[in-house]
């Protein structure tokens, strides 16, 4: 299976994640902020940062709005769930 397909299964599983850089993709696609995102789900910016950034993952409960919200927004952004975020410099 191609890595894009793959990424695009784990969407679909209830609260498999993507990778970190399409976590990030999907939410700037959206032209979200990590605060934004932070207060939709119910956790502390810094949470979301690190989600993004590999560093930590979500608890359970977490996890399954977090996983919620990327379905959501692959939907309706799916390029954003096939391609890696860009490097930031």
């Amino acid at each position: 299976m191609s890595d894009p397909l793959r990424r695009i299964d784990a969407l679909v599983d209830e609260d498999t994640l993507p990778t970190p850089q399409v976590r990030q993709h999907l939410r700037r696609a959206a032209g979200l902020t990590q605060t934004e995102v932070a207060n939709a789900i119910g956790v502390k910016r810094l949470a979301i940062a690190r989600w993004e950034a590999g560093l930590a993952q979500p608890h359970r409960g977490n996890r399954r709005a977090y996983a919620h919200f990327l379905r959501r927004l692959a939907a309706k952004y799916p390029d954003a769930a096939t391609e890696e975020a860009p490097d930031e410099g």
